[in-house]
C-alpha cells in the first residue's frame, strides 16, 4: 500500500457561475481501520480562498501550518491578501523545496480571483501543478470521482446546483472506495458568501 493511501481521502473541487464549491469525505483511517469520522481536509486559508489536503493525515496538518504562517507574513508585508494563483505558486514552491524528502500530500486549491473568475487547481507531493476549467480530484477515490465528475459537471451552474452535483458526485465515489467515505464535507463559495454543509454517507 502506498504511503498516499494509508489513511485515505477523497477531494474534489468544482467550478460553477462566479463561484466554486470543495468537498471532502470525513474518514481518518489506518488502513482499513477507521480511526476518526470528523477529520478535517478542507481548510480556510481567507473568505474566498480554501485548500484542501488528501494523503497523509500528519503531513497534510503539517503542510497546512507552514502554509497558514506564510500566508500571514504575505498579509503583513503586502497589506492584502492572496489571489489563488499566487497561492497556488507558494504551496507548488514549498512542496518543492521538500522534493527529497516531501510531504505525502497532494493539495487541490480553489478560490475566486479577480472580476470573481473562480479558479482551481490540484498539484502533486513536489508541487507540479494541474490547472483546469471545470473539476479536479484528488485522494484514494480519484478515480472513482473522475467518472462521476465527468458525467454529473455541467458548465455555468448556479450555487445551488453546484452543490447537488458535487455533493453526488462525491458520495457515489467514496461508496466505490473501501478507504474513505464516512459523509462529506462540503463548502460552496460565492463573492459574497461561504457555505458550509455536512453530508451523511453510508457508515461502513
Amino acid at each position: 500500500m502506498s504511503i498516499f493511501e494509508y489513511n485515505g481521502s477523497a477531494l474534489v473541487a468544482m467550478v460553477g457561475k462566479n463561484c466554486f464549491a470543495i468537498a471532502s469525505d470525513r474518514r481518518l483511517g489506518v488502513q482499513l481501520q477507521t480511526i476518526s469520522t470528523d477529520f478535517q481536509r478542507i481548510f480556510k486559508i481567507h473568505d474566498k480562498l480554501f485548500l484542501g489536503l488528501s494523503g497523509l493525515g500528519s503531513d497534510a496538518q503539517t503542510l497546512y501550518q507552514r502554509l497558514v504562517f506564510r500566508h500571514k507574513l504575505y498579509q503583513l508585508r503586502e497589506e492584502r491578501v492572496m489571489k489563488p494563483e499566487t497561492f497556488a505558486s507558494l504551496v507548488s514552491a514549498v512542496l518543492y523545496e521538500k522534493r527529497f524528502g516531501p510531504y505525502f500530500c497532494q493539495p487541490v486549491i480553489a478560490g475566486l480571483g479577480d472580476d470573481d473568475k473562480p479558479f482551481i487547481c490540484t498539484m502533486d507531493s513536489i508541487g507540479a501543478k494541474e490547472l483546469a476549467k471545470d473539476f479536479v480530484v484528488a485522494g484514494t477515490a480519484s478515480e472513482s470521482l473522475y467518472g462521476a465528475c465527468e458525467s454529473m459537471f455541467k458548465p455555468d451552474m448556479e450555487h445551488e446546483e453546484l452543490f447537488e452535483t458535487i455533493s453526488q458526485a462525491l458520495l457515489s465515489s467514496v461508496d466505490r472506495d473501501c478507504l474513505s467515505g464516512w459523509g462529506g464535507h462540503v463548502y460552496v463559495v460565492t463573492p459574497t458568501e461561504v457555505t458550509e454543509r455536512i453530508l451523511k454517507g453510508r457508515m461502513d
